[in-house]
């Protein structure tokens, strides 16, 4: 779809920031692709999709580019210069270049293929850092990039048809149970998690809800339903009241705190239309 002309000022705020981490693109003169959020490439890709530019669009396409450039032989992406490449780090790169229109690529479905045989035993993705040390909490696949993964997941051909992708539709509902911080970045299912983030950028109720909705697994579970239920019971008028968004684009049109948000409400009807299929 093209911008409306309601989001036109939304969009040209996006790319007034793209040299603001000191090179083109929302990035870094040594590619960190992650760095400067909410205005990093990543991100800001993401938010240009949101108000409706197109995937082919030449910016995001030099977006594409960047990331395409990052990544390995083996499937994973290197999104900053050195260090330890982590799931949380493959798991975006995956999501974005699929909605920049290269699910099909032979290198995505290689990272496809990546992801499917490193998931934790427990179904998800888990990334070895324990920045809050070690415990029987760090034992259990990271919620984030689980939800990010099944996310990129549902943009490719193994939707719905791939086992190991129900294992990790059923970790994320546990986690609905399990509620306390788990995995080695401690993800949780409290207050802040129960605030409904827009655009859709953290681990929260609102992006839980919207993903799952894609997976037949996750469709009739009792879990899934009180999630449901609960984003649902936000609504008001039947609109989408954004309630968290991040100080940073607080004088963006699309997402303002406390305000409906007539996109959040479209996201909110693609779940509406997933549930409605599996009727």
């Amino acid at each position: 779809m093209a911008v409306e002309e309601a989001y036109t000022q939304d969009v040209q705020a996006i790319l007034s920031h793209r040299y603001d981490n000191g090179a083109d693109y929302w990035t870094t003169e040594d590619k960190r692709l992650l760095k400067g959020s909410p205005f990093s490439a990543y991100n800001s890709a993401l938010m240009l999709l949101e108000l409706g530019v197109e995937p082919d669009d030449p910016v995001l396409q030099k977006v594409a580019q960047l990331f395409l450039d990052a990544w390995r032989q083996d499937g994973r992406f290197r999104l900053y210069p050195g260090g330890a490449i982590y799931a949380c780090h493959t798991t975006p790169a995956a999501y974005l270049l699929c909605r920049l229109g290269y699910a099909e690529d032979p290198r995505l479905q290689k990272t496809f293929g990546h992801l499917l045989k490193t998931r934790y035993t427990d179904g998800g993705w888990r990334c070895n850092k324990f920045s809050f040390g070690r415990g029987p909490e760090t034992e259990y696949s990271n919620a984030w990039p689980t939800l990010v993964a099944l996310n990129a997941f549902r943009l490719s051909g193994f939707l719905n048809r791939e086992p190991e992708l129900d294992e990790a539709v059923e970790f994320l509902l546990r986690h609905w149970e399990i509620r306390r911080p788990i995995g080695p970045c401690h993800y949780g299912i409290g207050t802040r998690f129960m605030q409904v983030a827009y655009p859709f950028g953290d681990y929260n109720l609102f992006l839980y809800v919207y993903v799952l909705s894609f997976y037949d697994r996750a469709k009739d579970d009792r879990r899934f339903k009180e999630a449901f239920e609960a984003l649902r019971g936000k609504l008001v008028d039947g609109q989408v009241v954004v309630e968290r968004v991040v100080p940073k684009l607080a004088k963006l049109h699309f997402c303002k705190k406390g305000e409906p948000s007539e996109l959040a409400t479209r996201r909110y009807h693609e779940i509406l239309k997933n549930l409605e299929r599996e009727n």
